[in-house]
């Protein structure tokens, strides 16, 4: 919560400057740097690990990483760090990303793996993962977190991204469906638990606790909203899932309509789990 109460303004800058997701900016940071606490970043500045390539012609230093003597950037600053990264992800390799939504960021997470930025198998997940555990989305609108006013800071300031206010229409009619024995509907674009609630009369505070979720979670035009409890286990038919680049274990419990408490139970794993490509999950 330090690190990003430090340097949200920072990636929110860039986001206005370079249309990269203030949240990706900063899961990157805080898994980068753990937090801050890496030597990269205290000493040298280098808030997203990267090395210096033959087109560096800065200050560098060198560690030990994918082989034993590595070579760094080292920067004055750290906002000089965080225009590198913005200047660095413009390059050819990362094109592809900036055609997807600028509040797409389980599309960035994934893109930056499968583009070759980390090595880690799991860095897709990871930075999923923390992007939805401080509610980082929230920066990519020009608000912000649930805990940020209670940290210190400010639910919204001038000078920021804002979303429009919903537009005022009648009461409509939403298909619903049923799965694994469920009750649920399919978010349209733009939709919120807010909007589902207020078309079905239902509390938006119970339909975001059916969805382990909080009430301002984003959601896609296709995503599955239960407006129940989820199961326990899956169904029969799904014994066991295995993990795909982008997954997160909401993403897999919202899939298969098991409660994500229980997901986490039935692979003996607590919350700070982040699941890797080709791990085999138990649902039932």
């Amino acid at each position: 919560m330090d690190y990003i109460r430090t340097f949200n303004a920072e990636a929110r800058r860039q986001m206005d400057r370079h249309a990269i997701p203030a949240s990706i900016t900063l899961a990157q940071g805080l898994v980068e740097t753990g937090a801050g606490a890496s030597t990269l970043a205290q000493v040298h500045n280098n808030h997203f690990g990267i090395k210096c390539h033959t087109t560096w012609k800065g200050k560098r230093t060198y560690k030990s990483d994918d082989n034993p003597n590595d070579c760094f950037r080292s920067y004055p600053s750290a906002r000089e760090s965080y225009e590198d990264h913005s200047l660095f992800l413009k390059g050819n390799r990362y094109q592809r990303l900036f055609a997807l939504r600028y509040d797409d960021y389980r599309g960035w997470a994934k893109g930056l793996q499968l583009c070759g930025y980390a090595t880690n198998k799991g860095y897709a997940n990871m930075l999923i993962k923390v992007i939805e555990d401080y509610e980082l989305y929230a920066f990519d609108h020009g608000e912000y977190p649930s805990w940020y006013r209670s940290y210190g800071g400010r639910t919204q300031t001038q000078g920021t991204r804002r979303t429009a206010a919903p537009a005022k229409y009648d009461r409509p009619m939403r298909p619903t469906y049923i799965s694994y024995g469920l009750l649920y509907v399919l978010a349209d674009q733009n939709d919120s638990y807010e909007r589902i609630a207020e078309d079905l009369g239902m509390s938006a505070k119970k339909i975001a606790k059916y969805n382990d979720a909080p009430i301002d979670f984003p959601l896609s035009e296709g995503d599955v909203v239960y407006l129940e409890p989820k199961n326990k286990e899956a169904s029969p038919r799904y014994p066991t899932y295995i993990v795909r680049i982008g997954d997160s274990m909401h993403d897999i419990s919202q899939r298969f309509g098991i409660r994500l408490d229980r997901l986490y139970k039935l692979n003996d794993k607590d919350d700070e789990y982040v699941p890797e490509e080709g791990d085999i999950l138990r649902l039932r």
